[in-house]
C-alpha cells in the first residue's frame, strides 16, 4: 500500500518522522515488530520526488526463506495494512 506525503509538510526528516511513527531503520527501508521476536512486523520501503515523499508499505508475516526457491510471505493490503496506513496518516495530518 502507497502513502503519498508532501515534503512542504515537513519541518523535519523523513528519518525522525519514521522514528515518531515507531519505525527503526532496517538497510534502505524502515521495520515495526510486532511482537519482540521480529515477526510480523510492518515493512516500508521510501523512495521521492521533488515534492513528495512515498512510503510503500506491507508486512512481513514471517522471515523470509531463500534457498532454491525465493519466498516472502508479504501482504500488501488487507485490515492489518490498511489500520497501520491509517495510523501513519494520522501522524502526517498533525505535521
Amino acid at each position: 500500500m502507497k502513502i503519498y506525503i508532501e515534503k512542504n509538510k515537513f519541518n523535519e526528516s523523513l528519518y525522525s518522522f519514521m522514528r515518531d511513527c515507531g519505525y527503526m531503520p532496517f538497510h534502505d527501508s524502515y521495520i515495526r515488530p510486532l511482537i519482540p521476536s521480529g515477526y510480523p512486523r510492518f515493512h516500508i520501503y521510501t523512495s521521492e520526488t521533488d515534492e513528495q515523499y512515498i512510503l510503500n508499505l506491507h508486512i512481513d508475516q514471517k522471515k523470509p526463506s531463500y534457498g532454491k526457491q525465493a519466498a516472502h510471505s508479504a501482504e500488501y493490503d488487507g485490515q492489518i495494512v490498511e489500520q497501520e496506513a491509517r495510523r501513519i496518516q494520522n501522524n502526517i495530518d498533525q505535521l
